[in-house]
């Protein structure tokens, strides 16, 4: 399995998710820096991902959407913060309306992403930061560890390939 740590951290505000690949640091960043390949496994296998946009540079946006199995659509956006080719990407997360305006009532959620080489292998880790405990705990109660560890898990087929 692709994932082999998840980590929530109550009194940090953090969730960390550690994944370690057979495959060169260049070719998992490539699964986030191509929108083709990050909509294989951004989201749950029940929820594949469509990105509308994908500007993976400091000021850059992101507009996605996750269809369900009933057709329903989730979506969500980005906004990048800093972009370090091919080891770091920052940016927030946050959900959209059927518009693709940012939910106001809804956590935000900064995320670093991570990638080095580690004991032959590629280590990705994904922290993501929250602005309270409450937004945390709203996110955890929405399954997001669980959402992650299962998207997450969909990379290990693309790297083969």
């Amino acid at each position: 399995m692709t994932v082999t740590t998840i980590d929530k951290d109550l009194d940090e505000l953090m969730l960390t998710v550690i994944a370690d690949f057979d495959a060169p640091p260049e070719r998992v960043w490539q699964l986030w820096a191509d929108p083709r390949l990050l909509e294989q496994w951004w989201g749950p296998p029940s929820y594949p991902a469509t990105f509308e946009r994908l500007e993976l540079e400091p000021g850059g946006e992101a507009a996605y959407f996750m269809t369900g199995p009933e057709g329903d659509r989730h979506r969500g956006w980005w906004r990048v913060t800093s972009v370090d080719a091919p080891k770091s990407i920052e940016f927030v997360d946050g959900f959209a309306d059927s518009d693709g305006n940012p939910v106001e009532d809804m956590p935000v959620v900064r995320m670093h992403m991570q990638i080095a080489e580690h004991e032959g292998r590629t280590r990705m880790e994904l922290r993501s930061f929250f602005a309270s405990r409450e937004d945390l705990e709203r996110l955890d109660g929405m399954a997001m560890a669980e959402g992650l560890r299962a998207a997450l898990g969909q990379m290990d087929a693309l790297l083969a390939a």
